[in-house]
């Protein structure tokens, strides 16, 4: 069972026009064999019947002179008899006939070339019944396959012709010859091998020929079956990465929900405990008694009020700062290069620290949803390089491959572990969400000699 299996399954592995030559030539070749020898054999007793027809007139026509009334006669008498012997004896006809026999409707043999059994009644043969009913019967007999001694070392074509009455047309005898057939047994090969020759011919001809259109169909077919694969292998990777992107827009989703909440927490704690601090501070002091007593100084109470003054204008200068961090600039015409300048120079004047910038071929045209997300990629990393690694180093360099650009912000610090940065960490994966939400990659790199963060996207829009 499982062999039968295994040859059904390599069986249904090959190919279309594979199977068509297999099948196909296997049904070509039998209905090849099958027509062959039905039209060779009736080539064969077409031949047979005419070649036999014509002796059987010509032995007529010599020997019918000679015989009396075959009703009559059971024996032939002398005289007939030798005049056959000399008739059949000596010339052409001679030379043809092996033997010759003659039979009487009840089965007695009236006359034998070689004397024997004559006068003997024996039961009729098949091919002596069928002659006597008025049908010429003609069998070829190959070298070595005869039914007589006579016919057993040479072909013989053995004809059994009816003699018929003149006067009534009733068949009276049946003569029975067998004539030499080395010409008729050349003649007949020679149109058995025309006949197979012109059999194979035509079955191969056709054959070719519907091979030549199964073959083109298959190979169409196989063309077809290639594309169809090859797309159904596409779609098959655009579905899963189609299903990839859902899952990944569902964690964008989530993530961010939850950064949203962070960055308003962070928010409050920023304005609480830097701004609300001061706010608070100077509140105090002006409720002090300082400020309410009449008998303070002016030089106290002036220097009451200045510090008031100093505490409420650091907490303006760090709600600007805060504000400064939440509202974009004008970027929408802005390009890429002037983009990183902006920011760039931004963290300077906010930190007073330096950073080298490296264009490298900017491209002319980038999204608004790309500018918005490298402004905020440059804004964060070179933050955390200013608050992590004291500002040491940092670096922002750009770099355009093909359609794709690439920004890396690099810092001198002593690195960190990433493992250890906690889930709640909004950075780094408020980063990575953003990035990612458009299609691009974020990368980390941490070494002891410093930091890297790259990000790279496309300069197509989404």
């Amino acid at each position: 069972m499982v062999h039968v299996q295994h040859l059904i399954t390599r069986w249904n592995s090959q190919s279309l026009a594979t199977q068509f030559l297999l099948i196909g030539g296997a049904v070509a070749a039998c209905a090849m064999v099958l027509v062959g020898a039905f039209v060779s054999n009736r080539i064969e007793d077409a031949v047979t019947r005419n070649s036999a027809a014509t002796t059987a007139l010509y032995v007529d026509s010599v020997i019918a002179p000679l015989l009396p009334d075959m009703q009559t006669n059971e024996v032939l008498d002398e005289t007939v008899a030798r005049a056959l012997d000399e008739t059949l004896g000596q010339g052409a006809l001679g030379e043809r006939l092996l033997s010759f026999r003659l039979w009487r409707a009840d089965g007695t043999l009236l006359y034998s070339s070689d004397q024997a059994g004559v006068g003997t009644k024996v039961e009729p043969s098949e091919e002596l019944q069928t002659a006597f009913s008025g049908k010429m019967v003609a069998r070829f007999d190959q070298a070595g396959d005869g039914t007589t001694d006579e016919t057993a070392a040479v072909p013989a074509l053995a004809i059994y012709n009816p003699v018929l009455q003149p006067w009534s047309g009733q068949v009276v005898a049946v003569s029975e010859f067998h004539e030499v057939a080395n010409d008729f047994e050349q003649s007949l090969n020679q149109a058995r091998a025309h006949t197979w020759l012109a059999v194979a011919a035509f079955t191969l001809a056709f054959f070719v020929v519907l091979s030549a259109i199964v073959l083109r169909g298959s190979k169409t077919i196989e063309s077809q079956r290639h594309a169809l694969a090859q797309r159904v292998d596409e779609l098959s990777a655009s579905l899963a990465q189609n299903e990839t992107l859902r899952g990944r827009l569902q964690r964008a989703s989530q993530r961010a929900t939850a950064l949203n909440e962070s960055y308003l927490r962070r928010i409050g704690a920023d304005l609480h405990d830097g701004p609300a601090q001061l706010v608070a501070y100077a509140s105090l002091r002006l409720g002090s008694e300082t400020l309410k007593r009449d008998a303070t100084p002016a030089a106290t109470r002036a220097r009451e009020i200045g510090a008031i003054k100093a505490s409420l204008d650091e907490a303006m200068q760090e709600i600007r700062t805060i504000c400064g961090g939440l509202v974009l600039p004008q970027i929408e015409t802005a390009g890429l290069a002037e983009i990183l300048q902006r920011c760039v120079k931004a963290h300077q004047q906010r930190t007073g620290s330096a950073v080298e910038l490296i264009l490298a071929d900017p491209p002319d045209r980038l999204s608004q949803a790309a500018k918005i997300c490298i402004y905020r990629f440059v804004q964060e990393t070179l933050n955390n390089g200013y608050r992590h690694a004291g500002g040491v180093r940092q670096q922002v360099s750009q770099r355009t491959v093909g359609d794709r650009v690439t920004i890396e912000v690099a810092d001198g610090g002593p690195g960190f572990d990433p493992d250890k940065v906690p889930p709640t960490s909004l950075g780094l994966a408020g980063l990575r969400e953003r990035i990612e939400s458009l299609g691009g990659t974020f990368e980390l790199i941490v070494e002891p000699t410093g930091t890297t963060v790259r990000m790279t996207t496309s300069v197509k829009e989404i």
